[in-house]
């Protein structure tokens, strides 16, 4: 399997969960709000002998026009309409910006034409029960009442290779894939594994919905990890997007 890192940049967010670029050349956290953390935003593609599988969808910005998830999968030989499969760990904006894209005031479709979103359906009901600032609905009604959605319930397994498993510590309807091939084993832990020190570290994050259930899945995931030799995909880690156990 290839695993492509497709990062959106560095960015800083605080209690009024607005993302702010970060350049660390030009730029200090400490000159940002208090408790300010700084994240990189990173989708994941990865290339399987039966798909080009997207993990999440990252913020949904655009650059000259072109929505950045476009841009970076071009720059990295993959045209939009080649992805099959799009795993979405939640519908937090951060992770979801992406999911669809505007067409001249007609309303918001998939942004990738040919491939299948597998979502949670609690997480989609939660999300427009919720709503702002955590989620944006107007970027998720292209996901309702639509054939390239495909609505999970609870854990189970994706063409026999794909396994998702309700986790539920970051927010209450969160999923975790493990993508297996050829004896390979790829993690995504969502925002429950989205940094490399996280694994490393007993900790409760105060962002979490259970950040106590958090802390316990990242040591069993960093432990069987090791055992198994995963390699884990780090969303929001701006010096390690993965890490392989050799």
């Amino acid at each position: 399997m290839k695993i492509i890192p497709l990062s959106e940049g560095t960015f800083t967010i605080d209690k009024t969960k607005h993302f702010v670029p970060f350049d660390e050349n030009e730029h200090s956290l400490k000159d940002r709000p208090s408790g300010s953390l700084l994240v990189e935003i990173q989708p994941f593609v990865v290339i399987t002998s039966k798909d080009i599988i997207l993990l999440d969808t990252g913020l949904g910005f655009e650059r000259n026009g072109i929505l950045q998830l476009h841009h970076n999968l071009m720059n990295v030989g993959i045209n939009p309409s080649e992805v099959t499969k799009v795993l979405m760990s939640h519908l937090h904006k951060d992770h979801a910006g992406a999911v669809g894209i505007e067409r001249d005031g007609l309303g918001a479709r998939l942004s990738l034409p040919n491939a299948k979103y597998y979502v949670q359906r609690t997480e989609l009901v939660y999300a427009f029960e919720k709503g702002f600032p955590s989620f944006i609905q107007e970027e998720l009604e292209c996901l309702r009442n639509n054939e390239q959605a495909v609505l999970l319930e609870g854990s189970g397994i994706i063409d026999e290779y794909i396994r998702y498993e309700v986790s539920g510590a970051h927010s209450p309807h969160h999923q975790v894939f493990w993508v297996k091939e050829a004896g390979e084993i790829i993690f995504f832990g969502g925002d429950e594994a989205p940094q490399l020190q996280q694994m490393k570290h007993r900790f409760v994050a105060k962002y979490d919905y259970n950040g106590k259930k958090a802390m316990e899945l990242r040591q069993k995931w960093w432990e069987q990890g090791a055992k198994e030799k995963w390699t884990f995909l780090f969303y929001h880690d701006v010096k390690h997007p993965l890490w392989t156990f050799q």
